[in-house]
């Protein structure tokens, strides 16, 4: 428990000042791993489903990453003018990785904390709930850059706005990691 803890809490707060998309993801990575630590004290089963949403989000966002050549967070705010449906999805993955409540990433962070608060560890399920927190914050500014706002240094937009709009083979995936969470009562009926 405190592996998971510790892991949910530094990955989180290392990841704030972060400017580069690599480092960013790698400190999500650590928080995502405190939640499976804590996962895997609890119930094996919740363990599996986390992890495969894990890898169904991260696979989505390293994909549309990559695609996007985006290795700073100057570099996503050129982005939109690309792809604008890769874009779009892109904001959506973050927000699902951050955990918010309409999107799939929401579902193992909610049954991680209803198996805590029915063990009775309101504490800790209250500290993990508070160390998502930071992780959302860099997961809100890096969509922020790439849906709202351009950088300032717009050079670059110049002429990207004359390339042909091309949709990712990608997509697939990253509509999965956006759309899962009506299955969550299916899941609950596996352990």
């Amino acid at each position: 428990l405190i592996l998971g803890l510790s892991s949910a809490l530094l990955g989180g707060w290392l990841g704030l000042n972060q400017t580069q998309t690599r480092k960013i993801m790698a400190f999500s990575s650590i928080a995502h791993m405190g939640w499976l630590f804590m996962a895997l004290t609890i119930d094996p089963n919740i363990t599996t489903i986390t992890l495969i949403i894990y890898l169904m989000m991260t696979t989505a966002m390293f994909s549309s990453l990559i695609s996007t050549s985006s290795k700073t967070l100057l570099d996503l705010g050129t982005t939109s003018t690309q792809t604008p449906t890769l874009t779009t999805m892109s904001m959506m993955t973050l927000m699902s990785l951050g955990g918010l409540p309409p999107l799939t990433g929401f579902m193992p962070k909610w049954l991680i904390l209803k198996e805590l608060v029915t063990n009775n560890m309101l504490l800790i399920s209250t500290i993990m709930a508070l160390s998502t927190l930071p992780s959302l914050f860099f997961y809100l500014r890096m969509s922020h850059m790439t849906t709202l706002i351009l950088p300032p240094k717009t050079t670059l937009n110049e002429y990207k706005w004359r390339f042909k709009t091309q949709i990712p083979p990608t997509i697939t995936t990253i509509i999965l990691t956006t759309l899962l969470l009506p299955i969550t009562p299916l899941t609950t009926n596996i352990y």
